[in-house]
C-alpha cells in the first residue's frame, strides 16, 4: 500500500503534520468507578459558562423548539433508524423525508427539495457544484455578503475538483448599504461563470435585490443559487418567485437547538429540469402493485454515493432526524406561526437598534433595511465585546473577525424569545462599559 501511493513509510503520511502537535504517547488514566466517572462529568460539566442574555447570530439562532418537536424524534422508530434503502421495511422514515421535502418546497417556492445534506454550508457548496454540472463550467461567483463560513466551505468544496471561486464584493463603505450590487456582480460574471451565489437576508442581516442578481446571472447563461434563512421566507418573497435556479439553506431555525454547533441539517431544493443533477436523497411516493401509496428512493441507485469522482456528491450518511425536526416544527407551527415568529424577530431587532442608538451608544452601520439581525458600529467593540461575555452577555459578533475593514462593529441578532427586559439589561451593560 505504502509503495502505490509513493511514500517510504507510515511517518511519512503524517509529514504535513507539524512535529510540535503530533501524539507521540498516549497516557491513559486509571479505570474509574461508575460514581468517580459521574464526579468527574459534573466537574467538566460545571465549567460550562452559559450566559445570561444572548444576542449572537451570525448563522445560528436561538428560537422556541415546540415541545412536540422532541416528543416525535424520540421514537425509537426515528431516532434509531438509518438509511431508508430496503423500502419495504422503512415506510415511516421515507414518509417523513418526503413530507419533509414537500414542505421544504412549499416554503421556498421551489418544485422539488432533497435530504440528507449536513449543514447549509456544505448544501451551498453542493448547490454551487450542481451548478457547474448543469451549465459544464467551471467558475463560480459568490458575495462577500455571504456568511464567510460558508464562503470557506464553498472554497474548500471547489479547491478537489479545480473549480475557481469569486468574490463579488459587497457595498461595505462607510454608510454603504451592505448589499451586493447587481451591477458589480455584472460587471464580473461571463460566459464562464456556473452560478452566482448571494445570501438573503445576507450575513449582515440586509434584505439583498435578489430578482435583479438573478437577471445578471441569467444574462450570462448562469445559475443563481439562492442562500436563505427559513424563517424569513414567511415575509419575504420565496426564491421560486425571484428566479432562482437552486436554492440552500441551514434548517437550524426549524426546530434544532443551537447544541454547541450541530447537528443541524442542509435544505436544497431546486426546478425539476435540474432534478437528475440533485444531490443527496431523494424520496418520491409511488404506488404498489395493488394500488397502496407507498414511498422509495428515487432517481439515483445506493451506490451512487460511494462512485468517488462520478458520484453527484460525496454525501453518505443521513440527517433524516434533523430533517424530521424541522418537518414536526414546521407542521406544528403552520404558517400563521412561522410568520409570527419573523414577525416578532424583526419587531425585536428595531428595538434593539432602536434602544442603541437612542442612549448614543452606536449606530446602524449599513444603511439597507434589514431583516432580524443587524449590524451596530460603536467605539472600542472588541474590548466591551469581551467585558460583556465576562458578565454573562454575549453581544452579538464580532464582525472584525472576518471583515478587517469593519472593525468596532458588532453584529446582534433578535429573535421570537428576545425580551424587552434583556435589550433594556444589554443596552445597560453596554452603557456601563464606555
Amino acid at each position: 500500500m505504502l509503495s502505490a501511493i509513493g511514500v517510504s513509510s507510515l511517518d511519512d503520511l503524517f509529514a504535513d503534520i507539524p512535529a510540535t502537535v503530533r501524539a507521540t504517547r498516549f497516557e491513559v488514566p486509571p479505570p474509574l468507578t461508575e460514581q468517580e466517572v459521574r464526579a468527574e462529568l459534573a466537574r467538566l460539566a460545571d465549567r460550562n459558562a452559559l450566559p445570561r442574555i444572548s444576542f449572537l447570530g451570525a448563522g445560528a439562532y436561538r428560537h422556541l423548539v415546540p415541545s412536540v418537536v422532541g416528543e416525535v424524534i424520540g421514537r425509537s422508530e426515528f431516532s434509531t433508524s438509518y438509511t431508508p434503502y430496503q423500502p419495504e421495511v422503512s415506510q415511516g422514515t421515507l414518509q417523513s423525508i418526503y413530507e419533509f421535502q414537500s414542505l421544504i418546497c412549499e416554503l421556498t417556492g421551489m418544485e422539488v427539495a432533497t435530504a440528507s445534506h449536513y449543514d447549509g454550508a456544505t448544501a451551498t457548496a453542493e448547490a454551487a457544484l450542481m451548478a457547474c454540472r448543469l451549465t459544464r463550467r467551471d467558475r463560480i461567483a459568490i458575495s462577500s455578503a455571504v456568511n464567510p463560513q460558508v464562503r470557506r466551505v464553498v472554497e474548500t468544496y471547489c479547491s478537489g475538483p479545480g473549480i475557481e471561486v469569486v468574490v463579488v464584493p459587497a457595498d461595505l463603505a462607510a454608510g454603504g448599504s451592505g448589499l451586493t450590487g447587481p451591477d458589480v456582480a455584472g460587471g464580473i460574471l461571463d460566459a464562464g461563470f456556473a452560478c452566482l451565489v448571494a445570501q438573503q437576508p445576507n450575513f449582515f442581516g440586509g434584505i439583498e435585490p435578489m430578482r435583479e442578481l438573478a437577471e445578471a446571472a441569467h444574462a450570462v447563461g448562469a445559475q443563481f443559487v439562492a442562500v436563505v434563512e427559513p424563517t424569513s421566507l414567511a415575509l419575504l418573497q420565496a426564491p421560486g418567485e425571484y428566479g432562482a435556479d437552486i436554492v440552500a439553506a441551514e434548517g437550524q431555525p426549524l426546530g434544532i437547538p443551537l447544541s454547541y454547533g450541530g447537528p443541524y441539517v442542509g435544505l436544497m431544493a431546486a426546478r425539476m429540469e435540474s432534478v437528475r443533477q440533485m444531490p443527496g436523497r431523494l424520496v418520491g411516493a409511488t404506488s404498489d402493485a395493488k394500488g397502496r401509496r407507498g414511498y422509495v428512493l428515487t432517481l439515483q441507485a445506493r451506490e451512487q454515493h460511494i462512485r468517488r469522482e462520478k458520484a453527484a456528491s460525496n454525501i453518505c450518511t443521513n440527517q433524516a432526524l434533523c430533517a424530521l425536526a424541522a418537518a414536526t416544527y414546521l407542521t406544528a407551527v403552520g404558517p400563521a406561526g412561522l410568520r409570527e415568529v419573523a414577525e416578532l424577530s424583526v419587531t425585536q431587532a428595531r428595538h434593539l437598534a432602536a434602544a442603541i442608538e437612542a442612549a448614543g451608544l452606536g449606530e446602524r452601520r449599513f444603511s439597507a433595511a434589514y431583516f432580524a439581525e443587524v449590524a451596530i458600529q460603536l467605539p472600542d467593540a472588541a474590548r466591551r465585546h469581551a467585558e460583556l461575555a465576562r458578565q454573562g452577555i454575549v453581544g452579538g459578533y464580532l464582525i472584525e473577525r472576518d471583515y478587517p475593514e469593519l472593525r468596532d462593529t458588532l453584529l446582534l441578532a433578535a429573535t421570537e424569545l428576545t425580551r424587552d427586559e434583556e435589550i433594556d439589561a444589554f443596552v445597560a451593560a453596554l452603557r456601563a462599559t464606555r
